[in-house]
């Protein structure tokens, strides 16, 4: 059974600056992605970036050039930088595996998300 964790989430102003990061567990295909999505209040599940197995990144427009993926395989952790926070990166964040790129469709394993809230 795969287990995901998110953690790091919370409260900052915006220009700031957050680390979010997703500890896994159980047996995950070595061919899957790890991802980050978020969904904020009275929107749809948004995918924001995604690695491979060989660490090729894939970011959405709204966070490229802020926001950093990254994986420490010998920790079994999920990481994303973000950056520059602008107020309309408040969501709940959550991590997923099992999937290709930024396809939520292809995910089958999430996490219970993070709350990141940036304020004006």
């Amino acid at each position: 059974q795969v287990q995901l964790v998110e953690s790091g989430g919370g409260s900052v102003q915006a220009g700031g600056s957050l680390t979010l990061s997703c500890l896994s567990s159980g047996y995950i295909d070595n061919g899957a992605h790890m991802a980050w999505y978020r969904q904020a209040p009275g929107k749809g599940r948004e995918g924001i970036a995604a690695i491979s197995p060989d660490s090729v990144r894939f970011y959405a427009r709204s966070v490229q050039g802020r926001f950093i993926i990254s994986q420490d395989n010998a920790k079994n952790t999920l990481y994303l930088r973000m950056n520059s926070l602008k107020p309309e990166d408040t969501a709940m964040y959550y991590c997923a595996t099992g999937g290709f790129g930024l396809d939520s469709k292809t995910y089958n394993y999430w996490g219970q998300g993070t709350q990141v809230t940036v304020s004006s």
